[in-house]
């Protein structure tokens, strides 16, 4: 008797190899295989071994027929269904819910600075719950983004859900691994509203830095249980001791409550999870009560639309259950739900406390809002608190290479852009660099890295420009100001900037900077504050070699090269990080570009008094280089108002005029030269420059 194995892969073939054995019954006979093909799906043999070749979008018909059909072939112990695809899938271990209460559920998160060891520490907690294999070298499982494993850190908060046994008892323990640097802060704050406990990771040789404090506060401030983990005790220079007393004098936690662990090689791991057990809350969730589920997350997938991460804090959810959005008020079905181990693991229900994804057929991403309460139809409950909308700290000019390309590009940062809600984005256009947009981000790194993932997700070829930041005006109080701006205006764009004669004063945003630095680079490091025009706070010793320092920064001299300047001046010791303070009056003004007399709205910048000289340097330096030579003079000036603060010259082609002269009078070469001397002086009146888009692009492009 001859039996089939299915295997759906992902060149649009469905393999379905032979195989027999006497002792297997209830297989699916090759007939009843092939009356469930579409037609317009191909059949061929090849190795006495049927395949199935069809489009991409027939594979999900064709699973959902087969396993409708038969659905008795789950349990058989001779058929096999495999997917490289994820469209066909047997669940061997589906997993009870139910077996999880309230009580025995815990959520927390790892919070620690930049490469402190979380993912390594993640990873070790996957292999001891038995939720990935340790015969494989796991090595950042939970880090899935290709941008993540080139640079090595962690940029989206990814979750993943363990059955962990202690005491006899069965937990379901729910990790979310958050990123570590400033800039994606907001994911970190989104990740904590979904947890009751966090574990706070401290490296033993580099001891408390910037990051580590900032995120300790997010973590008190929400009231919940810390478990302080001090990382990597087995390198050579680790000094857990003078670790220990670091995070005593900041953070007041006692040395005693303090797991001392190696991440890499497995040393104190097993004491976490007990830990977690035992300190960490239950979440305060009802199972009786009327469903509500917070959705702390979101991404796209093209064949299912908008897959949420949900915290269902009351109630339960099955497939087939109706979900209505407090957002925008619509109903949707769930098609499936389950748990993320760490890929998506289908499930039959999720109950209160529990967190896990739901895919719901959103099939218009800007309905998935992070911080949206979800409920059941008909049923009045008060929506969540949601979360705190991300301030952006940086703007900056987006423009597709090809403008044929808009279309594309606006559908991939639509799609980026559920993944990450913490970017803004508004339309724009540059007269040099075409239609675009005019995104906010929370950092550099931040924009760094959207560009990155737009090249590597979806193969866009972008332009970035220059980051800026917001600017405020107070107006002097006329009717007319009044009817167009109001009593303040946000300058976003150099183009909007106003008159100062109608202006009282001018605000830029300043941010709390905190650094902790070796204490022998510290005079180096307030000189390179001073020099950003910071005003200091506060200076405290942590220990014998360590400062903490607090300054007040202009966010303006922050955003372009203030980290590579301060890892340089510490040979990377130091380490910073920012948060949102307020405004501070300012003298701005607006440095325009002019070429020959003409201004260049594109190139303008607003910039602080102090340093419009250097920036009007830098700038017609480059134009100097990039703008080719015309047959007249060209003039590149930096102007404050009506005063010429730098300028830089391109001198004109000129023709020898004087080759067909092999000797005579003087007078005749001197005709020939202020004859040329006129022409190009009329030229020069009548002549435009036309600036090439790699002009713009030197400029403009960081």
């Amino acid at each position: 008797m001859k039996y089939y194995s299915i295997r759906l892969c992902r060149h649009r073939r469905i393999f379905v190899s032979l195989f027999s054995t006497e002792s297997c019954k209830g297989s699916l006979s090759l007939p009843a295989l092939c009356g469930l093909v579409p037609r317009n799906c191909g059949v061929y043999f090849t190795n006495n071994s049927p395949v199935f070749s069809c489009y991409t979008r027939i594979l999900p018909t064709f699973a959902a027929a087969l396993f409708r059909k038969h659905r008795q072939l789950y349990s058989h112990p001779f058929l096999k269904f495999s997917s490289s695809s994820n469209l066909l899938q047997k669940q061997d271990e589906s997993i009870d819910m139910s077996e999880f209460p309230v009580s025995n559920i815990r959520n927390f998160s790892i919070i620690a600075h930049v490469d402190h060891g979380k993912s390594t520490l993640a990873d070790r907690l996957l292999e001891l719950t038995g939720t990935i294999s340790k015969k494989v070298q796991n090595k950042q499982v939970l880090d899935k983004l290709q941008v993540e494993r080139e640079r090595g850190i962690t940029v989206k908060a990814q979750t993943a859900s363990m059955v962990y046994q202690h005491n006899g008892e069965k937990y379901l323990l729910n990790l979310i691994d958050t990123p570590g640097h400033v800039d994606f802060n907001y994911e970190v704050s989104r990740s904590l509203a979904a947890c009751q406990g966090v574990l706070l990771v401290v490296d033993a040789n580099q001891g408390v830095q910037a990051q580590t404090v900032a995120n300790f506060f997010l973590a008190f401030e929400a009231d919940l249980k810390i478990i302080p983990v001090i990382n990597k005790i087995d390198l050579k220079i680790a000094n857990p001791d003078n670790v220990a007393n670091q995070m005593k004098s900041i953070f007041d936690i006692s040395k005693e409550d303090i797991l001392f662990i190696s991440a890499k090689n497995g040393t104190g791991v097993d004491a976490v999870l007990p830990t977690v057990v035992d300190k960490v809350p239950c979440p305060p969730s009802n199972l009786h009560q009327p469903l509500r589920a917070l959705l702390f997350d979101s991404w796209y997938d093209r064949y299912r639309g908008a897959i949420i991460n949900i915290a269902l804090l009351d109630g339960k959810l099955k497939k087939g259950d109706k979900l209505q959005s407090s957002y925008s008020e619509k109903v949707y079905e769930v098609q499936d739900l389950g748990i993320m181990c760490p890929d998506k693991k289908s499930t039959k229900e999720l109950l209160a406390g529990q967190v896990g994804y739901v895919i719901a057929g959103i099939n218009n991403i800007r309905e998935a809002r992070v911080g949206d309460t979800y409920h059941q139809p008909g049923e009045a409950v008060e929506p969540l608190p949601g979360f705190k909308a991300a301030k952006p700290m940086v703007f900056a000019g987006l423009y597709p290479i090809d403008q044929s390309e808009y279309v594309s590009l606006k559908s991939a940062i639509d799609r980026l852009t559920l993944n990450d809600s913490s970017v803004t984005v508004s339309r724009d256009s540059s007269p040099a660099l075409g239609q675009g947009w005019r995104l906010g981000f929370l950092g550099l790194l931040h924009m760094d890295v959207f560009n990155q993932r737009l090249e590597q997700e979806y193969n866009a070829n972008v332009i970035i420009t220059v980051p800026s930041v917001p600017f405020k005006a107070k107006l002097k109080d006329t009717k007319t100001n009044k009817k167009l701006y109001g009593e303040e205006v946000i300058i976003q764009n150099p183009a909007n900037f106003p008159d100062p004669q109608q202006v009282v004063c001018f605000y830029e945003p300043v941010v709390l900077g905190t650094i902790v630095t070796p204490d022998q680079y510290l005079r180096d490091v307030i000189a390179l504050c001073t020099n950003k025009r910071g005003e200091q706070i506060d200076l405290t010793y942590l220990d014998s070699s360590r400062v903490f320092l607090k300054y007040k920064l202009p966010l303006n001299e922050v955003v372009v090269d203030f980290f590579d300047e301060l890892k340089s001046i510490s040979s990377g010791y130091a380490s910073f990080d920012y948060e949102d303070s307020d405004y501070q009056e300012a003298d701005l003004i607006k440095l325009r570009i002019l070429l020959n007399g003409k201004e260049v709205d594109e190139l303008s910048s607003v910039v602080h008094r102090s340093k419009a000289r250097d920036a009007g340097k830098s700038v017609c330096a480059k134009l100097k280089d990039a703008i080719p030579r015309q047959l007249f003079e060209v003039a590149i000036q930096a102007a404050i108002g009506g005063k010429i603060v730098a300028r830089e010259t391109i001198k004109a082609l000129r023709k020898n005029v004087l080759a067909k002269c092999y000797g005579g009078d003087i007078t005749r070469k001197m005709k020939l030269l202020k004859r040329q001397a006129e022409g190009k002086k009329k030229l020069k009146k009548f002549g435009n420059v036309e600036v090439p888009k790699e002009a713009f692009l030197s400029v403009l492009k960081r």
